[in-house]
């Protein structure tokens, strides 16, 4: 299962693995030290926190799948720098995004020839939960790409 984490990110590590009723669950985290604050650039060691995200990646065997994502909060200690805490990045998920990277290529691959009421149903019969107006607000953003 490691080496599944692995393809997201080779900088990340599987620390549990559990399946409960149609889910599989992986708590997952970086092994990386070195962080940037986004907003001025300047590195920092000192973690504020942690908390967990929930992302959902790519089913297993018909299984929904959830990543629950250690990410650490950093102080920033550039006196200059508008924010004073920064959250860790995930490479393989946008800032606020609840879906990896590879998953929204495919729910959008799928959703291409087919109405968003139907790809949510095909979707949900392969694990993967998202709503029609999911669905729309992603082929939306990524109207550019669709060509």
């Amino acid at each position: 299962m490691n080496t599944l984490i692995q393809l997201l990110d080779k900088s990340y590590e599987l620390y549990d693995c559990r399946i409960k009723e149609s889910n599989i669950i992986m708590e997952i985290g970086s092994k990386t030290n070195n962080f940037f604050c986004p907003y001025c650039g300047r590195p920092s060691d000192k973690v504020h926190s942690r908390y967990q995200r929930e992302i959902q990646d790519l089913p297993i065997q018909g299984k929904r799948t959830i990543l629950l994502v250690t990410t650490r909060k950093l102080f920033c200690d550039n006196p200059e720098c508008q924010k004073k805490t920064f959250s860790e990045r995930h490479p393989f998920v946008s800032i606020k995004g609840q879906k990896t990277t590879r998953l929204e290529n495919a729910i959008l691959n799928k959703s291409l020839d087919v109405s968003s009421i139907n790809a949510s149903k095909l979707l949900a019969s392969e694990g993967i939960s998202v709503s029609k107006s999911s669905i729309c607000a992603m082929l939306k953003k990524n109207a550019g790409a669709c060509g």
